[in-house]
């Protein structure tokens, strides 16, 4: 959840090395014109075709479309990605609330009673009249002018059109544009965050700000849309495998209110469910962020200073407060419940972190690996549940260990490129206090991969780094095309599926490699007239199955009022 502000270590190498403690295991052990041209990326033949997809793998969801796995990573030599302060402290994202507490304090014990507003609210307020859902009618020109259009009085074309128009264009090989959409949501003057992808069957879930929207993936279609009282504070990186999901809500409308509801969405039918509220208690509770995890028919919510669980079906809570100093700030969804745990210390500090295997039924904690103390080190991202792959991070160092199914220590990764690059909801901006959702890694039971950051000085090419998790040495790289970076996504069927960024002139798409390294290989090419349109998505989320990509925005804002609403916010490609 939440932790005060603090500063990135220097770039380098996964740091010193993070030692395992004398006693590894702890707690109880359970358990893309025309012909494409030639270049580094291989071509699956003399008129490429979309590969046949590999079958579903552990995490997909019910229906064509997998649900993203646990996203991807950063920096140079294993270089740490962007320290927050220690990762359990209740502050981030609660600004407001925070400043106003510190002045009453103050205020109060220098024997002066003062009463301030918290402004206008213009946080929460649409610059333009009410929020609404609406069907998308416009988009910003396929020359990425997305500040065009209504707040400009520009002419613009709808989505509709902008795909007739790249589809006309693709060449022999490339993939088509199914459909694109727009935001169509009137967000606040800073934009918001983009919540999901989830699926449900062919329903694909997009929600922000107020609004809960399903469309169909095989042509776009809007199926269904839901607008919620209070803004959007939090959500699970997955739904259940039933397609429920459970989104946190803010108590009112008003400027920093407390995120303390909860309510369910059945995606299927695109229905409100069961709505409940919980109690925060004292000031680092009001002021911690929400960590929100599904495991099986459980949502764990957790934040600073207490957990609570609720069975997804029908509400019911399932366990409360957990007893002691120690609590979850950071939560996985998927199958292992994993729980990054933080014990608040007499000196105010939230230190002395852990990692926890929970049990989603009870709360009841199955085993605990215990972090090194005497280097402050924290939890920063669970890049897997299972296997357990997690970030470390001390004020200078960086590290990824890997731990066995029964919580005891296996390896430390070493080597490689450097110059690592994971993105992570924090890294993006998102609030969240989930530590399950980042782009650029990937992981199965015996290989972690990693990309590095994008080399500027060198034609705009980045590595993929694959790692032994036994032994957690490097073992290779493969390089991108230039201006063509690569994202793995996840890995099916022994091979590494990635995301190709597009270039000015060439298409993304998806290419996969071997576990042996070795030349990544497409299997699905988007069209280079669409290059354009596909490079106005900036780290966006990536779901490749059955031969078609859906790339969703993370985040949508605009400059002038109405910008946001025609943002492309998802495109899906495939024939």
């Amino acid at each position: 959840m939440s932790q005060p502000p603090g500063q990135r270590p220097p770039e380098g190498e996964f740091g010193a090395p993070y030692d395992p403690p004398a006693q590894p295991g702890y707690g109880f052990p359970p358990q893309g014109y025309a012909q494409p041209q030639p270049g580094p990326y291989q071509q699956p033949g003399p008129q490429p075709q979309p590969a046949p997809q590999p079958p579903p793998g552990p995490y997909q969801q019910p229906g064509p479309y997998a649900q993203p796995g646990l996203h991807q990573l950063p920096t140079h030599q294993y270089a740490a990605p962007a320290p927050r302060p220690p990762r359990g402290g209740p502050f981030r994202g609660r600004t407001a609330k925070i400043v106003g507490a510190v002045v009453a304090v103050a205020l109060l014990a220098g024997g002066g009673i003062w009463f301030a507003t918290a402004g206008n609210g213009d946080d929460d307020k649409p610059v333009a009249g009410p929020s609404h859902s609406a069907k998308p009618t416009a988009a910003p020109s396929p020359t990425g002018d997305e500040g065009k259009g209504k707040a400009t009085g520009e002419p613009v074309i709808s989505p509709e059109e902008e795909t007739r128009t790249i589809n006309a264009g693709a060449g022999s090989g490339e993939a088509k544009v199914r459909w694109l959409q727009r935001s169509g949501v009137d967000l606040p003057r800073y934009g918001d965050d983009v919540f999901g992808p989830w699926f449900a069957g062919d329903t694909v879930v997009r929600a922000m700000f107020h609004t809960v929207s399903g469309y169909s993936m095989a042509d776009g279609t809007e199926l269904w849309s839901l607008r919620l009282p209070t803004r959007m504070c939090g959500a699970p990186s997955r739904p259940t495998e039933d397609g429920k999901i459970v989104l946190g809500l803010r108590q009112d409308t008003t400027e920093g209110s407390d995120c303390d509801t909860l309510q369910m969405v059945d995606m299927r039918t695109g229905e409100l469910g069961w709505r409940k509220s919980f109690v925060r208690k004292g000031l680092w509770d009001g002021l911690s962020d929400l960590a929100m995890a599904i495991n099986g028919d459980t949502v764990t919510v957790g934040r600073t200073s207490r957990t609570e669980g609720f069975r997804v079906s029908d509400g019911k809570k399932l366990f409360g407060e957990r007893t002691g100093t120690c609590q979850p700030f950071g939560l996985a969804s998927g199958p292992v419940a994993l729980a990054a745990v933080s014990c608040h210390t007499s000196d105010d500090q939230y230190k002395n972190q852990r990692l926890e295997r929970i049990d989603p039924a009870t709360g009841k904690t199955l085993w605990t690996y215990r972090l090194k103390t005497d280097k402050d080190w924290e939890i920063k991202q669970i890049y897997s549940a299972d296997p357990p792959i997690v970030s470390l991070m001390s004020p200078d160092k960086w590290a990824v260990i890997v731990l066995n199914a029964d919580g005891s220590y296996r390896s430390r990764l070493s080597g490689g490129p450097g110059d690592y690059e994971p993105k992570c909801d924090d890294d993006l901006g998102s609030l969240s206090g989930n530590l399950d959702n980042c782009l650029g890694v990937a992981a199965d039971a015996n290989t972690f991969y990693l990309k590095t950051k994008t080399d500027p000085e060198h034609d705009y090419v980045n590595k993929v780094a694959a790692f032994d998790l036994s032994t957690g040495k490097f073992r290779w790289s493969a390089t991108s095309a230039p201006d063509q970076p690569l994202t793995p996504l996840r890995v099916e069927d022994g091979k590494l599926v990635m995301y190709v960024q597009p270039s000015r002139k060439k298409g993304g798409g998806i290419a996969t490699l071997p576990a042996t390294g070795g030349t990544p290989r497409f299997v699905l090419r988007h069209p280079a007239s669409g290059a354009e349109m596909e490079r106005g998505f900036f780290d966006p989320r990536v779901v490749y199955a059955d031969g078609r990509s859906l790339l969703v925005q993370t985040r949508i804002s605009g400059v002038d009022d109405g910008d946001e609403e025609e943002t492309r916010s998802m495109v899906a490609f495939g024939n």
